[in-house]
């Protein structure tokens, strides 16, 4: 049971994704229409928005004196977070087999830091959550603004994108739910609340975001992967972009954590470096990957499960050591 209540969104991803394609790949067109007309074209954005609400609402903020009177830590994970992981995956791009996984290889690689995730990760492994939750702040603030200019800059080249569509939907679904839910801490009661029932705050929000898992998987993944008589694009495809969504992981892991080092930064905040520096959030990356439909939520889900199973073991090994 303590297995089960510590992974049970892990769980909930591996049995969801392959039950909603299973599913899906037996939907006709007219059904996927009468499903999308009941739920509405913005059900996603609006899910994305309770997420990143409560997510925002259960972070502390009032840790965060010294990190912002030292901010070398928090300006050089957000370069790597922002700026070296989309150049890592960039050249891959070319590696992979569909059009859709390459783009969505980009959607994942210039999204913001996970929510809770580097904070949790970087409190396991003994290092400086006050960087890590910052971090956080900083990049999903951003993030209306550098995901839609490095999509623009990649992705247009060859894809149709509407940058501020993009921009717009961002401000409008991740900018403004993830400020009114620190807003909403300004209240003492409220305050209270999110401390006394963070565990039950982030549980409803981990549900949102397997909610949003299961329709991409149940509506835009399983009709295309052999619904209606369709061909299947075969295994090989999502190997490749599975193993390229590892190595930019892991790659810029390496890079924050070694990087920090020769910087002479403190081995507490080069934990937060590594985890928040290389780390992406999954709502975030599922609302850009619907603009563009098709295959291009694949990769963000490998990505962020890779990242959650990955980096259990780094910060387990991480808390064993003091170098």
């Amino acid at each position: 049971m303590r297995w089960l209540k510590r992974n049970w969104f892990l769980i909930g991803l591996v049995v969801l994704i392959p039950l909603g394609i299973m599913l899906g790949t037996r939907l006709s067109p007219e059904a996927i229409d009468r499903i999308e007309t009941a739920t509405g074209p913005r059900a996603t954005s609006y899910l994305v928005a309770v997420i990143l609400f409560l997510m925002s609402y259960s972070l502390d903020s009032r840790q965060l004196g010294r990190s912002l009177r030292y901010p070398g830590p928090v300006i050089f994970a957000c370069l790597v977070n922002y700026g070296l992981t989309p150049l890592l995956a960039w050249p891959l791009m070319g590696l992979q087999l569909q059009d859709d996984l390459a783009i969505g290889l980009m959607i994942a690689a210039t999204v913001p830091c996970t929510m809770a995730a580097a904070s949790v990760w970087t409190r396991k492994a003994g290092g400086n959550d006050a960087v890590s939750l910052l971090v956080t702040m900083l990049t999903n603030g951003l993030c209306f603004l550098f995901t839609p200019l490095w999509l623009s800059v990649i992705v247009t080249s060859s894809f149709e994108f509407d940058t501020f569509a993009m921009m717009q939907r961002l401000i409008v679904s991740a900018l403004i739910p993830a400020t009114l839910g620190q807003l909403a801490r300004l209240s003492p009661r409220l305050r209270q609340f999110a401390t006394d029932y963070k565990p039950g705050v982030g549980a409803v929000a981990q549900v949102c975001v397997l909610i949003i898992v299961f329709a991409a998987a149940f509506l835009k993944a399983g009709p295309q992967l052999g619904g209606n008589g369709k061909v299947g694009i075969g295994v090989a495809p999502f190997l490749v972009v599975g193993m390229s969504c590892i190595a930019v992981h892991l790659t810029a892991m390496f890079i924050a954590w070694h990087g920090s080092r020769r910087l002479g930064i403190a081995r507490e905040d080069r934990v937060a470096i590594a985890f928040a520096g290389s780390q992406k959030t999954l709502p975030i990356g599922l609302l850009v990957a619907n603009h563009f439909g098709g295959f291009a939520l694949f990769p963000m889900l490998m990505y962020h499960a890779s990242q959650l199973f990955i980096d259990t073991w780094i910060a387990e090994r991480m808390a064993d050591t003091d170098q």
